[in-house]
């Protein structure tokens, strides 16, 4: 049963949106696709996102400069959106959710069981930008909405290259972009584009990257210490883990920057031969089957170890399962 927006909406006076803590496109297009929409069928209604900052390479988006990256202290909401995640990673927001009197949860990660009174998950549908697309009235686009969501869909299927890109993904892209936004700027700035320091760090991770597992998989990493001397903050890390990925003979690509002593975040990028995503989920990260995350704790050899058997598994898997079907058994 879908879910409908308007109805659940049609009597809050209050009405908070939020996404995950490092917010990306996808979560940043949703977030703001979702308030201009709910602005233009609530115009009485107070409607409020709140995103740690997101980069700057967003800014064009309507909506991106009301955005709340204080978390100051609120009345409680009449109804509270939790988009691309689940409340667990909504960070400072997670107060807003927690004193709502209604929550939805709009996701598309496979990993997400529901959190809210109101559940819409759909891990089949490749971001979450597409499905705020799907539970709107589309005679209310317009350009400046179009453009939030279409900034969402190519940032999580890659500009259309990743394997959850789906026909209905690319029938919605060609209407979107029909709203007459520039959209091969937007493309350029926002998932091309680096500034000079970005370029230098991603540089050096390619440099320092080592590769194990016969090639098929490849790991860099970033430590503070080298963030700090680059003055980067972890959005300049962005695309890294995709360029590894992009590495000839690579099925996994591993990427890992400290976030404490001894603490790491790690993006995990694969081909069609294992699901990066059950890799995250052994250690209580998630996302999608060729592109998810987790947090570890240990050095980087400790959590390079620790990856690596699963993956190989995994990878031994898939070897196991072809050549069975090659051999016609």
């Amino acid at each position: 049963m879908s879910l409908d927006l308007l109805k659940e909406c049609k009597d809050a006076k209050r009405i908070g949106i939020s996404g995950h803590v490092r917010p990306d496109g996808d979560c940043v297009g949703a977030c703001l696709g979702l308030w201009q929409y709910l602005e233009k069928c609530f115009p009485a209604a107070e409607v409020q996102v709140f995103l740690e900052r997101p980069a700057d390479i967003f800014k064009d988006i309507k909506g991106f400069g009301e955005i709340d990256s204080d978390f100051p202290e609120e009345p409680p909401f009449d109804v509270f959106f939790v988009l691309d995640c689940a409340a667990d990673r909504l960070g400072e927001a997670q107060k807003y959710y927690n004193t709502a009197g209604k929550t939805i949860n709009i996701d598309h990660h496979v990993s997400n069981k529901g959190c809210g009174q109101l559940n819409h998950i759909r891990p089949e549908v490749g971001s979450t930008s597409e499905l705020i697309y799907d539970l709107m009235d589309t005679e209310r686009l317009d350009r400046e909405l179009a453009m939030a969501l279409y900034a969402g869909i190519i940032h999580d299927t890659g500009v259309f290259q990743y394997s959850n890109t789906t026909p209905a993904t690319l029938e919605k892209a060609a209407k979107l972009i029909g709203y007459g936004f520039d959209f091969p700027k937007l493309i350029a700035e926002t998932f091309y584009q680096k500034t000079y320091v970005q370029a230098q760090v991603m540089g050096r991770a390619l440099m320092e990257s080592i590769r194990f597992l016969d090639g098929a998989c490849i790991v860099s990493a970033i430590d503070r210490k080298t963030m700090d001397f680059y003055n980067v903050e972890p959005k300049d890390l962005d695309g890294i883990v995709s360029q590894l990925r992009n590495i000839e003979g690579v099925d996994c690509a591993i990427f890992m920057y400290e976030t404490n002593v001894l603490e790491y975040k790690v993006s995990l990028r694969s081909s069609e031969k294992l699901n990066v995503a059950e890799v995250a989920a052994y250690f209580g990260g998630g996302g999608h089957a060729r592109a998810a995350g987790c947090n570890l704790t240990g050095t980087f050899h400790d959590c390079v170890n620790n990856l690596s058997l699963h993956i190989e598994k995994a990878l031994k898997k898939w070897e196991s399962e072809h050549d069975e079907r090659d051999s016609g058994c």
